[in-house]
């Protein structure tokens, strides 16, 4: 009898396979995926629902190849500064110095080229020194004296905007030289025949698309070698075409304009960078045991004060990067630079999944939660919106998003 019962009871679907579902199948499939990764692919959701908000509203305007280029300059240093953020708050603690510094950044940058006519090359790497300088001391401040970071960076924030003036004498100082303003503001170069697109874009976003799917397969493979929960198959290819549609969507609207934006290769690499170290390197892992289990961490032999401070390191040249990029697409550096820049970054990573309490995050969340920023800065310019109107909806954005942040633990808890 019991065998007879046995033979009966269906045998369980293995993980990874959903070649028999049907199409209703396939979307509790869709829900349940998304449901247990809600705080991965929530905001992805929203950005792409907000992008088809504005699209409509301003009657196709936001995905207009010339306005898509623009999203990406005037937001690319907001951008940088989110993933250092990212890290700074996976790992537990904030900085609010961020956008002075890149005042700061910009005023040195200025200095060095105008008024002293040293080569742009050499500025460069003298400004991303500064940042690495003034990210050291904050560093040490907190990781080895044992200062809090909301104090020490607040402090950073007086010190830079008022060195800043220093440096300026409350005056705007450029141009900037050529090969620096392309920092902000150039494109890469036309090569090949004349296709009616750049061809190097097109290039780059072949390549891109290739590099996507063999990452996702790599991940893949992955997660099956160590047991790991794997989603189903048609989950799986229906999240790999997605983003490959997304890639070639962007790469498509650059290519029939003026080409990708310098900066964006550069965002390119930090990502890939950045996210390589998140995930797999052994100072990423650090960052986030010691924001998710501080005394946990030291007892597993972490060195958190060193952790800490290359964290604040980090932060600190990325934000003179931003400074070079932010002075390089004005073509001059201003005393009132970077106001609420550090704002705009927290907010990114928030919404781009960070928790208050530190040890959760992703550099690609990070990104994700600037270009919401972004979308949303750029749509209501475009429809007209007053900038007073613009910081409520924002602030209500940044609130939904910590909300969301809190319901889920809780969800998650219980």
């Amino acid at each position: 009898m019991s065998t007879d019962v046995t033979a009966k009871t269906p045998a369980p679907a293995p993980p990874g396979k959903s070649g028999s579902a049907t199409g209703g199948g396939l979307l509790q499939l869709v829900l349940g995926g998304l449901r247990r990764n809600m705080r991965q692919y929530g905001m992805l959701i929203a950005l792409g629902l907000i992008v088809i908000l504005f699209e409509v509203w301003t009657g196709g305007d936001l995905l207009l190849p010339r306005n898509v280029s623009n999203l990406v300059l005037q937001n690319s240093y907001i951008l940088i500064l989110a993933i250092g953020m990212m890290l700074v708050i996976i790992a537990g603690h904030i900085d609010l110095s961020v956008g002075s510094l890149t005042a700061f950044v910009g005023a040195f940058a200025a200095v060095l080229t105008v008024e002293h006519s040293v080569a742009w090359p050499i500025a460069l790497v003298l400004c991303l020194l500064v940042g690495a300088v003034a990210g050291s001391v904050q560093g040490y401040l907190i990781a080895y004296l044992g200062i809090p970071s909301f104090i020490v960076t607040l402090a950073g924030m007086l010190l830079f905007r008022g060195l800043t003036e220093i440096l300026l004498k409350g005056q705007t100082l450029g141009p900037f030289p050529d090969g620096l303003q392309k920092l902000g503001n150039g494109f890469l170069p036309e090569v090949g025949p004349n296709t009616n697109y750049h061809n190097l874009t097109l290039l780059l976003g072949l390549v891109m698309i290739a590099a996507v799917v063999w990452q996702g397969v790599r991940d893949r493979r992955r997660q099956r070698e160590f047991s790991l929960d794997l989603l189903p198959a048609r989950l799986f290819a229906l999240k790999l075409v997605a983003l490959v549609a997304a890639v070639l969507a962007l790469t498509m609207l650059l290519a029939s304009y003026q080409g990708a934006p310098i900066i964006l290769i550069i965002l390119g690499v930090l990502v890939v960078g950045y996210g390589y170290v998140m995930r797999n390197a052994v100072f990423g892992r650090h960052i986030y045991a010691i924001g998710g289990n501080l005394p946990a961490a030291k007892l597993s032999g972490v060195k958190d004060k060193r952790v800490t401070f290359q964290v604040f390191l980090n932060m600190g040249v990325l934000a003179a990067l931003a400074g070079l990029v932010v002075a390089a697409r004005l073509n001059a550096a201003s005393p009132k630079a970077g106001v609420n820049f550090e704002l705009e970054a927290i907010a990114s990573s928030f919404i781009g999944g960070a928790s208050m309490s530190g040890g959760v995050g992703t550099v690609l969340g990070a990104i994700i939660g600037g270009l919401v920023l972004g979308v949303l800065n750029n749509g209501m310019n475009l429809l007209s919106v007053g900038t007073d109107w613009q910081q409520v909806i924002k602030g209500l954005a940044l609130l939904v998003a910590v909300g969301f942040d809190v319901w889920n633990k809780r969800k998650s808890g219980s």
